[in-house]
């Protein structure tokens, strides 16, 4: 029966659905994670009599169509990228974007990342990096004898030294943005990549025309919202459930056809 094969795919769409669901939840204290929503599409029809088709020589015509559908399927898990909330850390090489924009991450073999996770420290030679030791482009080196770092909002990096009445600017902060930021393919650890969808990267720095600026000592949050997908998740089980009814009942349906045919 035709009911079987068509819920099977509804069920395995709503299945998807509870992943992407538990993935935002799971990240709902990420620090600048963007959220995942599940596109669905229908999926081919068969067609037993066409709207239009003619019903007599007397140029009559079906005014509606005869179409079984063969169930759903996935398209895409699109990224939400709306801003999230900035919180306030008190740390001084902490960095929010407030608007658009990815900072420039240098991976170890050469590749460059993006990522909106501005959670920067220093390593042993006094480089800015990322939590996971990768390079913040340009590739800011504060010096060990700083008393203190500022960065402004278009990312400008200065040191007050001992001895020094003006502050010494080490560098600029790069940021990045897309065409098509939705475009951009994730591989964890708050990274993102370039990708023919996404269109080439857009350098610039803070401030800078179709750009946001930049916090100090502050991060931004996820842009998860845990009521709206605990929504979601329920409505994700109403609709698994129903899928599984239908199967219930196709298979009490073709049970009963058997036993007529038996008997």
């Amino acid at each position: 029966m035709r009911a079987l094969q068509t819920a099977a795919t509804g069920m395995m769409a709503q299945e998807l659905n509870v992943q992407v669901i538990s993935n935002n939840i799971a990240n709902v204290r990420t620090t600048g994670y963007k959220r995942q929503t599940v596109h669905f599409q229908d999926l081919l029809y068969e067609n037993f009599r066409r709207a239009g088709s003619a019903t007599s020589d007397q140029n009559t015509m079906v005014p509606a169509g005869t179409f079984i559908g063969s169930g759903v399927k996935t398209t895409s898990t699109g990224r939400i990228m709306s801003q999230g909330n900035l919180s306030s850390t008190e740390k001084q090489y902490d960095v929010a974007i407030r608007g658009e924009g990815f900072f420039k991450i240098r991976m170890p073999d050469g590749r460059t990342t993006y990522s909106r996770d501005g959670s920067f420290d220093l390593d042993a030679q006094g480089q800015l990096v990322t939590r996971d030791g990768y390079t913040v482009e340009p590739g800011i080196t504060v010096p060990n004898n700083a008393t203190s770092v500022s960065i402004n909002a278009q990312g400008t990096v200065e040191v007050q030294l001992p001895g020094q009445t003006a502050p010494q600017t080490l560098g600029q902060l790069q940021l990045t943005r897309f065409v098509n930021k939705v475009g951009l393919e994730s591989i964890g650890d708050n990274l993102f990549v370039e990708t023919a969808a996404s269109g080439p990267a857009i350098d610039g720095v803070g401030g800078g025309e179709g750009f946001g600026t930049l916090q100090q000592n502050y991060l931004e949050e996820g842009n998860v919202q845990a009521v709206t997908e605990l929504t979601t998740l329920i409505a994700a089980q109403r609709a698994y459930e129903m899928n599984s009814k239908v199967i219930t009942a196709a298979d009490q349906m073709m049970s009963a056809t058997t036993s007529m045919f038996r008997g």
